[in-house]
This record gives structure tokens, C-alpha cells and sequence, in this order.
């Protein structure tokens, strides 16, 4: 008996996930298949899928913005162009299933459980469906995903949200969104800071843009460089895949232009121990990021968030009590000064993190669905 799991690329949040819970299953002794849906289907479609959302989300964020909202107030009469679209896609996908001995089938993205739900309304398929929320909030296309078995989301309080988009309370599973296994693993910050070169005893302020490195990353140190409160910081920036943003961030270094000590890096996979290093994190808030921060229990102030569901994810965090937000009237050195001459806000926000935090989501999710390959199917 296998495991399938249908990932779309559409950003690297729904690719993450699903590689987390295949390593996790083959730590487990259980054989996984991650699948690109429409790299499989139909690889010029995935490309112009992939690309347009890095495009449009940098580039033409309004756009996306109305796009979205547009999206979440859609009518019946609406869905049947999808509706055109799962039909289409539908043969190519259950010949897939069909090729092997899949005993249950995720998916991370409502694009790939539109085409489920559709097998499911047709009855060409009939083994257990489980859908993975990748952010803190219900995307608009989740209510065509109903027919699916179960969704598992990041917490109890998107519950509601799950409820007016059609699920039943028995399919929604609070468990949490899956991550690697090495965020679990914590480094007592004084030796994580050691590790990395930084000074063990001054306070860690980690600056994160995503994989891609969104938002001018040069500006925001800059601004966080020039906040004075009578104790000394240092700051460890990540840029990822923008070799730009991280060639200008070292130019500051060079040119002796910074105040305070920077640790700048391009795309590193020891995000771990630099979480285990910081106080905080500036972030955009990102599904896998945020829970990663929430995982090691560090309070997050939001940046640039993607309209959407990133502003979604940021609206939790904020009613949550686990993240503050900088804006155009409130800036990011407005909002850090705040943050460190408060350390009593510091550690009730770090409690609200803490409350979040879904440790060891990666390992029940995984569990959950070995057991339900064993139940019996009972036909409705």
C-alpha cells in the first residue's frame, strides 16, 4: 500500500508540505508519491500556473488582490467553469491513481481537490481523499472540495471558516500544518547564535522574504539598523533566491553603513537553527513560515503580506495575539521599537505563539492516514 499526494506549484508552500509528510511516511516504512498535478497533466499549463503567480503576486499585487476577493464572492453560476475544467482533467488523473497501489490520496492544493471532488461526485473514485490547508484560512475554491473525506487545518479557530464553506464538523481535523521534522529539534539559542558567528548574548532579530526574497530587503534592514533603545541587536537576514537583495544588504556591511551586526544569507535549509537563534522574526506571513515561527515560538512581525491569503493569515495572527504588523503609518522600525522596550509584550506575545503552535502536526497527520488506509470503505 502506497500514499499520494497531490501538490500544485504555485509558490513553494503546497511543494513543502507535501515533501514534509513523504519524508515523514518514509520514515514510517511507508512508500510515498508526491505528484505535480498539472506538471503531469499538462506541463505547459503548470508553467504558465507557476510563473503567473510569481508574477502577478511581485508585479501586480492590486490585481491579485481584486482577483482573490472576486474569487471569494463567486456564485453557483460561476463554479461551472471549474466545474468544465475538473472534467476535463479528470481521466488523466484517475488513470494515474488507477497505475498503482494507492491506499489514501492527499492533496495540499484546492486546485488538485477540485478534481478529486469531482472523481468522488462521479464515483469513479472511491478511496479516502484528505485535503492539507497550507495557510490559516479557507482559499475561496475549498467550498468545491466538500466531497472530499477530511481537511486538515492549522488550528480550531478556522473551524467557522470550514463550517460556511461546506465541510462538516466531523471532516475538519485541527492538527496542524505539516512541516519538516527538523524544525522539532531545538538548539538552546546562546549555542545557535555561537554556531552561526553571531554574539550569543545580544538580542537576534531574523528577517525573513520567502524563498523568493519578496519586499525591498535592503530597505527594511536599513530601517531596522537606524532604531535606537539603549541595547544592542543584531540581525540575521535571509534572502533566498534574490541575489540582488542580498549582494545590496552586503554592500551596506562592506561600506560600513550599518550600525549593527548582519548575518546575511541566500537560500539556506538550516532555517531551523536561525529561528533557534532569534527573538523575534520579521516575515511575510507565509502558511509554512508562520508555522514554522509558531514551532519554535517566536512572536512575528508581518511585512509585505501577499493580498489574499497572506493578508488572511495575518488577520489570524493579529486576532491571535502571536504577530504585530507594520503599514504605511505604523513602519517596521516603528513596530520593532515597540516589540523591544516592551519585554513584557515580547513574552505575552510569545505565549500566544506558544498557544498557536501545532508541535509534532507532521507526525499526527501521517498517523491519522495509515489508519484511515486500513478502515474499511463503507459506500454511501
Amino acid at each position: 500500500m502506497k500514499i499520494l499526494i497531490l501538490s500544485v506549484t504555485a509558490g513553494e508552500g503546497h511543494n513543502s508540505t507535501a515533501k514534509a509528510l513523504r519524508e515523514e511516511f518514509e520514515r514510517m516504512g511507508t512508500e510515498c508519491t508526491v505528484l505535480d498535478t498539472f506538471q503531469y497533466i499538462s506541463p505547459p499549463l503548470a508553467k504558465f500556473l507557476s510563473e503567473g503567480y510569481l508574477l502577478v503576486t511581485e508585479k501586480a499585487r492590486h490585481a491579485y488582490k481584486v482577483g482573490y476577493r472576486l474569487a471569494e464572492k463567486r456564485r453557483g453560476s460561476e463554479k461551472a467553469v471549474t466545474h468544465l475544467v475538473d472534467m476535463a482533467f479528470a481521466g488523466d488523473i484517475v488513470d494515474f491513481i488507477n497505475s498503482d497501489d494507492y491506499g489514501v490520496i492527499l492533496f495540499t492544493h484546492p486546485f488538485a481537490g477540485m478534481i478529486l471532488d469531482y472523481l468522488k461526485e462521479t464515483r469513479m473514485l472511491s478511496l479516502p481523499t484528505v485535503g492539507i490547508l497550507t495557510d490559516f484560512t479557507f482559499h475561496p475554491y475549498w467550498e468545491d472540495c466538500t466531497r472530499n473525506d477530511y481537511v486538515i487545518t492549522p488550528a480550531e479557530g478556522v473551524l467557522l471558516q470550514g463550517l460556511r464553506k461546506g465541510f462538516r464538523p466531523e471532516q475538519i481535523l485541527p492538527y496542524g500544518i505539516p512541516i519538516r521534522p527538523d524544525f522539532l529539534t531545538n538548539t538552546p539559542k546562546a549555542e545557535a547564535r555561537e554556531k552561526l558567528g553571531l554574539d550569543p548574548d545580544t538580542t537576534t532579530i531574523l528577517i525573513m522574504g520567502g524563498s523568493m526574497g519578496y519586499g525591498n530587503l535592503g530597505q527594511t534592514v536599513e530601517q531596522i539598523d537606524a532604531i535606537s533603545y539603549g541595547q544592542d541587536f543584531q540581525m540575521v537576514v535571509v534572502c533566498g533566491n534574490n541575489g540582488e537583495a542580498k549582494a545590496e544588504i552586503d554592500g551596506l556591511t562592506e561600506a560600513g553603513k550599518l550600525r549593527h551586526r548582519v548575518l546575511t544569507t541566500g537560500f539556506v535549509n538550516y532555517v531551523s537553527l536561525l529561528m533557534d537563534a532569534a527573538d523575534c522574526i520579521v516575515t511575510k506571513p507565509g502558511g509554512l513560515t508562520t508555522s514554522e515561527s509558531l514551532t519554535k515560538g517566536l512572536p512575528m512581525v508581518i511585512v509585505n503580506p501577499i493580498p489574499g491569503q497572506e493578508q488572511r493569515n495575518t488577520e489570524f495572527l493579529l486576532n491571535n495575539g502571536a504577530a504585530c504588523a507594520a503599514s504605511k503609518t505604523c513602519p517596521i522600525d516603528e513596530c520593532l521599537y515597540q516589540l523591544l522596550t516592551s519585554p513584557e509584550r515580547l513574552d505575552a506575545m510569545g505565549q500566544c505563539v506558544r498557544a498557536l503552535s501545532k508541535t509534532g502536526a507532521t507526525e499526527r497527520v501521517c498517523r491519522f492516514v495509515l489508519e484511515l488506509a486500513v478502515t474499511p470503505i463503507i459506500e454511501k
